[in-house]
């Protein structure tokens, strides 16, 4: 009987109706969790084979997403987000395609539409890092979700990480190892996380009776290069902080090349935090990097099960998500040095 089971012999032995047993199978969401693990699981035992073609000219739905990005499927650094996406649609017998349009928006546009022409049931619109972008019109023709990016077109749903949180977060954890006098080596891009990330900088000093002194913020591009100068400024005066938060990994890499041409050890002398959780740098540093990273696999699930649940229910609210990002502890934060 194996691989020759009808629609109607599976449905009796999961004791439920065919309509039942065919949502099931296409993970309809008004089927009970319980009801659709057991029909996927008696379809499994029996050896059914769901007929994805008549599924297709049955639902007229294709069971297809598109992701178009600007640089994520070339930069391993939030390759997580496709990760996440891929498995968020794996799960539900979704396949996801991918696009890279290396921020051409004539590719980008061309891109789109043939995902269109080819009928996906729903797009994700995804960058590189937190943005604020002018969606492509052709957004409005299937369910859409805007990743790792925010519209001030409030119609399309969105996911975002939780720059200022994370900031405040990051300067908590010097804080709560007795610095009080903390820089901060940023950059300044006009982006949503250079100034998310300095309020929550600021708002982390402020919470803790801590007074902001604009002179321990150093500015410079946010790359290793641009990170030494800034840490180095800031290190080499008589009234140097005990610890430095950092924009980013590649910065807080800068920073521990300062602390080296100074003398300072790092986290004996002075602690340093980065953020992004960017594993290449951050495991290879000696001492290994205290971070927070970026919640770039969650916000691939979470754009995945937005869209699907648009695409089954047209009514579903817009969401616009803002998720945290988490500290991950490594060796490069300690108690500032004995004074006097």
């Amino acid at each position: 009987m194996r691989g020759n089971i009808t629609m109607a012999e599976l449905a009796r032995a999961a004791g439920v109706s065919m309509a039942t047993a065919s949502r099931a199978l296409s993970d309809h969401p008004k089927v009970a969790p319980a009801t659709r693990a057991r029909v996927q699981a008696v379809a499994s035992d029996l050896g059914y084979v769901h007929n994805s073609v008549a599924r297709t000219l049955r639902t007229n739905r294709s069971y297809t997403l598109g992701l178009v990005s600007d640089q994520i499927a070339t930069t391993p650094y939030a390759g997580r987000i496709i990760l996440g996406a891929q498995e968020a649609a794996a799960r539900q017998g979704w396949l996801l395609l991918l696009l890279n349009s290396g921020g051409d928006p004539q590719l980008e546009r061309r891109e789109i539409q043939t995902l269109l022409q080819r009928q996906v049931d729903g797009l994700l619109y995804a960058a590189m890092y937190h943005q604020v972008v002018t969606p492509p019109a052709a957004l409005a023709e299937v369910p859409s979700v805007l990743l790792d990016a925010r519209s001030d077109d409030a119609s399309l749903p969105s996911v975002v990480p939780d720059e200022v949180g994370g900031a405040r977060a990051a300067v908590a954890e010097l804080l709560r190892h007795g610095h009080r006098r903390i820089g901060f080596v940023t950059h300044g891009d006009d982006i949503p996380a250079t100034h998310g990330r300095l309020r929550g900088y600021q708002e982390a000093l402020l919470a803790a009776g801590v007074p902001v002194d604009p002179s321990l913020v150093a500015v410079g591009p946010s790359t290793p290069q641009g990170g030494y100068p800034a840490a180095l400024a800031l290190l080499d005066r008589p009234d140097r902080p005990s610890a430095l938060f950092c924009f980013n990994d590649r910065m807080a890499m800068g920073a521990y090349q300062a602390a080296a041409a100074l003398g300072l050890r790092v986290p004996e002398d002075v602690s340093v935090i980065g953020f992004d959780n960017q594993e290449s740098v951050a495991d290879a540093l000696r001492p290994g990097l205290t971070t927070m990273a970026l919640p770039h696999y969650e916000m691939g699930v979470w754009a995945v099960e937005v869209v699907l649940a648009r695409v089954h229910d047209a009514a579903a609210p817009v969401e616009h998500a803002v998720l945290p990002c988490p500290l991950v502890v490594r060796e490069s934060v300690a108690a500032p040095p004995p004074t006097g």
